[in-house]
């Protein structure tokens, strides 16, 4: 249930990921070594707005809006989202795996729109390794389909081009920065980020807890 106006708090981040899709390819690996040698980049800015804490955490699709702009030189350089949806670790059918997922509207410089559809693959494969988590959180396997297309018609929809694209080190700590809050009083302000990370590493420890000190 929503919180009502009068409490509600908000919350914003920035991301930037960055990388390389290959046109005309399908598979993700593919895409990002095909790209790499055409010089095919790809990247997003994103700033990703949560209007109401409690109804993001409490709704199973945790679900907040994504604005910004999507880049890449063979699709006439900077694009901006019209219509942009982000969701933080969606339950899979794996009960030891979430998704992380993007969904960005935009249209090229020749006025013809596209989706750029990704996710982040948080899940615990044999051997782990402590940077797994990096990885899978830093991650997003990409394909850029033609048209604005929705999750009912992704079946049916062409792709354009596919890839990877990745949050950078240094990016990543600018990232930390960027978090801003809204709300009515201070206390509403700090409840709203530490609930925001609780799920956040709640998530993780739900994948990954087997492997991490208790």
């Amino acid at each position: 249930m929503a919180t009502p106006d009068s409490a509600r708090s908000s919350l914003e981040f920035t991301e930037e990921m960055k990388g390389f899709a290959e046109f005309g390819e399908k598979d993700f690996r593919r895409g990002l070594e095909a790209g790499k040698t055409s010089a095919s980049d790809l990247m997003f800015h994103l700033t990703i707005r949560i209007d109401d804490v409690d109804e993001f955490v409490s709704n199973p699709k945790h679900q907040g809006r994504a604005d910004g702009y999507v880049q890449s030189s063979k699709l006439g350089g900077r694009c901006t989202v019209e219509n942009g949806v982000f969701n933080l670790f969606v339950d899979a059918e794996d009960s030891s795996r979430k998704l992380m997922l993007y969904r960005l509207f935009f249209v090229n410089d020749k006025g013809e729109p596209f989706t750029l559809k990704g996710y982040k693959d948080v899940k615990d494969d044999p051997g782990f390794d402590p940077l797994e988590i990096w990885k899978d959180t830093t991650t997003l396997y990409t394909r850029i389909l033609r048209g604005h297309v929705n999750e009912a018609n992704e079946e049916t929809a062409e792709t354009v081009a596919a890839g990877m694209i990745f949050i950078q080190k240094l990016d990543f700590i600018k990232q930390l920065t960027t978090f801003k809050t809204a709300g009515p009083t201070p206390a509403h302000r700090a409840a709203a980020v530490a609930k925001f990370g609780k799920l956040f590493l709640g998530s993780l420890w739900d994948v990954y807890g087997v492997h991490l000190p208790s």
